[in-house]
C-alpha cells in the first residue's frame, strides 16, 4: 500500500470512529505501530488535529482544530452533502446561499462521474421540499459550472430559456450568483448585448466554460440582491395588477415588501402596483394586507380575484345559514 493511500485510509477510519485503540488501528491498516505513528504525524503536518493517548490501552482520535482541513467523504456522504448544500443554496435557510454555492462548486468539481450520477438519481427524491419553497436549483452540474466561472472570471456560454419559452444562445462574463426569493440568479455582462443581464439559473442549459479570462466590471449596484430585485421589477409583467387599499402606505409597504410598489394617496389609503406572473400569488398577497381594497385591473386579475372571493365565501356559508 502506498503512503498516500495509507494516509487516506487512516483519515477515513479516524473520521468514521470516535476513538481507535492503537493496536486495533494498526491491525486495520496492516502496519506496524511505528508505521502508524509516522502516518499520524503526517496527518498532523497536513493540519489534521489527531490526539494521541499514550500508555497501555492508548490510541488515537480526531479532535476539533483551529482550522478546517480537507475532509474525506464516502460516496454516500458526498451525495448527501451536495444535496444539502443545494437546498441551502435556494435561500430557504438563514445562512449564506453564496457560501453554499461556493462549497458545492468546490465539491462537485472533484467528484467522480459515478457520484454525480448518484446525485442526479436522488434529485427526484430530494426536490419536493425544495419545490414547495420555490427553490431554483435544478441541475447541480450546471450550477457548479456557473459558480466556478464566476470564481475564475471566465467567459461562459449557455442556452437560455426565457419566460415565453424562446431559447437563445448567450455568451457572458459572469459576475456572481445570488439567491433572491428562493431562486438562484446569475448576474453577468452579456457580450452580445453589451449590457448587464440577470439569468435564472434553473433556465440555463448546458453551460460551457470557455477558458478565456476577463477583467471584472463594476456592478451598477453595490447590493447584488437589490440589483436583481430591480431587474425583476423592470420586466414587463404578465399581470400588471393595480389596486387602491384603504390603509396607510407604510403599513401596506410592510406587507407588499419588495414584490410591488406602494404610493400614498392620503393618510388612510394608498395605491398598490404588483407586477405578477401568477394570479394565485398576487391574490394571496393582496388578501394578506387585511384591509378593504379595490382592484382596478387588468380584467383577468379582477375576474380571478372575484372568483377566489366567491369560493371563500361559499366555504363559509354553513356558518351564516
Amino acid at each position: 500500500m502506498s503512503t498516500s493511500v495509507r494516509l487516506l485510509e487512516l483519515l477515513a477510519l479516524l473520521q468514521n470512529h470516535r476513538y481507535w485503540a492503537g493496536e486495533d488501528l494498526a491491525h486495520r491498516l496492516e502496519v506496524s505501530p511505528r508505521t502508524l505513528r509516522r502516518a499520524v504525524e503526517q496527518l498532523r503536518d497536513h493540519g489534521y488535529p489527531v490526539h494521541t493517548a499514550r500508555g497501555v490501552g492508548g490510541g488515537y482520535q480526531l479532535v476539533p482544530g483551529a482550522v478546517l482541513p480537507p475532509l474525506v467523504l464516502s460516496e454516500a456522504e458526498a451525495a448527501a452533502v451536495v444535496l444539502g448544500l443545494k437546498e441551502v443554496a435556494s435561500g430557504v435557510y438563514p445562512t449564506s446561499a453564496d457560501a453554499a454555492v461556493s462549497a458545492m462548486a468546490k465539491i462537485v468539481q472533484v467528484l467522480p462521474m459515478r457520484i454525480r450520477r448518484r446525485i442526479d438519481s436522488l434529485r427526484t427524491v430530494a426536490m419536493p421540499r425544495a419545490e414547495r419553497q420555490q427553490a431554483g436549483v435544478a441541475d447541480v452540474a450546471a450550477l457548479t459550472t456557473v459558480a466556478l466561472a464566476c470564481r475564475d472570471n471566465e467567459a461562459l456560454r449557455f442556452a437560455y430559456r426565457a419566460r415565453d419559452g424562446l431559447v437563445s444562445e448567450r455568451v457572458v462574463h459572469p459576475h456572481r450568483t445570488t439567491s433572491v426569493d428562493h431562486r438562484l440568479y446569475l448576474i453577468a455582462w452579456d457580450l452580445d448585448r453589451a449590457d448587464w443581464r440577470t439569468f435564472r439559473i434553473d433556465r440555463i442549459d448546458n453551460p460551457i466554460r470557455s477558458g478565456k479570462r476577463f477583467t471584472p466590471r463594476q456592478l451598477p449596484d453595490s447590493d447584488p440582491v437589490e440589483y436583481v430585485h430591480e431587474q425583476i421589477r423592470s420586466l414587463p409583467a404578465r399581470y400588471p395588477i393595480r389596486a387602491t387599499v384603504q390603509a396607510p402606505a407604510e403599513r401596506v409597504k410592510r406587507e407588499v415588501a419588495q414584490y410591488g410598489t406602494v404610493e400614498p394617496i392620503d393618510d388612510g389609503s394608498c395605491g398598490v402596483y404588483i407586477p405578477a406572473d401568477s394570479l394565485d400569488w398576487a391574490t394571496f398577497c393582496l388578501g394578506a394586507i387585511g384591509a378593504p381594497l379595490v382592484v382596478h385591473g387588468p380584467p383577468e386579475a379582477i375576474d380571478y380575484i372575484h372568483s377566489w372571493g366567491q369560493r371563500l365565501i361559499a366555504g363559509t356559508e354553513s356558518r351564516t345559514s
